[in-house]
Parts: C-alpha cells; sequence; structure tokens
C-alpha cells in the first residue's frame, strides 16, 4: 500500500522544474539542428533572425540583436540582407514613427516552414519507437507546458511578453 501511495502522489513543483531542465535542452539541440540543416542558404545568423521576427511580438532591430547577441550595426546589417533577399519587410511603428519593425514575406514564411516540415518529419521518426500511450503523455504533458509557457499566460515570462507588448500600444 505505502508503494501504491508513493506512486500516485503528485510529485512537487521542484522535481518538475528538474525534470524540464534536464529533458527540454536536448529536445531543443535537437529541433535547432533539424532547423539549421534546412535553412535554405542563409547563414545561422540570418536564419536566426528569421525566426525572431516570425514570433510575437513583432520585432525591432534591438529584439532581433538582443536574440542574436549582436550589437545593433550588426543585426541591422544582418536584417538588411534579408529585407534585400526579399525574406523580411520594414514596417513602421504605429505607436512610434522612430522605430521600425520587421515582418517576414510570403517568401520569408516559406524558408521558415521548410525547414519547420523538415524538423518534423525527424520528430516523427524519432517518435514513432514510443508506446502509443507514451504518445498520448507526450502530446498531454506539451500542452500543459503550452499553458504555463505560452503567450497568454499568467507566469511572470507571460507578463513581461505582456508588458512589452502594452508599452508599444
Amino acid at each position: 500500500m505505502q508503494q501504491l501511495l508513493r506512486t500516485t502522489k503528485s510529485p512537487p513543483a521542484d522535481e518538475c522544474a528538474g525534470e524540464l531542465l534536464d529533458a527540454l535542452p536536448p529536445v531543443m539541440w535537437f529541433i535547432r539542428r533539424q532547423m539549421r540543416s534546412h535553412r535554405g542558404g542563409l547563414s545561422l545568423a540570418q536564419f536566426r533572425s528569421l525566426g525572431r521576427v516570425s514570433r510575437p511580438p513583432q520585432a525591432s532591430l534591438s529584439a532581433v540583436a538582443e536574440h542574436l547577441g549582436a550589437t545593433l550595426p550588426t543585426a541591422s546589417r544582418i536584417v538588411g540582407g534579408l529585407v534585400d533577399k526579399g525574406l523580411i519587410v520594414r514596417e513602421g511603428c504605429r505607436w512610434d514613427r522612430r522605430q521600425v519593425l520587421f515582418d517576414l514575406t510570403p517568401r520569408g514564411r516559406e524558408v521558415l516552414q521548410t525547414a519547420r516540415k523538415a524538423a518534423q518529419r525527424q520528430l516523427e521518426l524519432e517518435l514513432s519507437n514510443l508506446s502509443p500511450e507514451h504518445r498520448r503523455s507526450l502530446v498531454g504533458a506539451t500542452k500543459i507546458l503550452k499553458s504555463v509557457f505560452g503567450p497568454a499566460n499568467g507566469t511572470a515570462l507571460g507578463a513581461a511578453r505582456a508588458g512589452r507588448k502594452s508599452s508599444r500600444g
């Protein structure tokens, strides 16, 4: 009976946090490796910039530079190259005329989508070895993670994202 109680007891938050810290880095490494191997002739910095521009909130030059760990002049050069290639467009900011925001063009979206599809195929191959029960558990766990860490949540990360959005509009 003691063993049954131990297995049905909910793990503490610190154990969940430790498991995530152990499990997610190799998963992200796998995904990044797959995405980068299908980056369509772009440099790694260009590809990472496309990825940042694709995610909300809309990306400024500062956001791209921060994402890359680069200076503003370096990010400006990289973004300029992506504009020249027709992968992103510059847009005026509605709430601050001094700021320029970036968005993907249809061609830029296609480059990212191609890489994403290739990465998804490789993930499918890896996950096909799991039992149906484990795949169900994995889908359930990822839905929970999205609800906790997604853009519309109440965590500190979500509040920071929401604060950046509200300070612009």
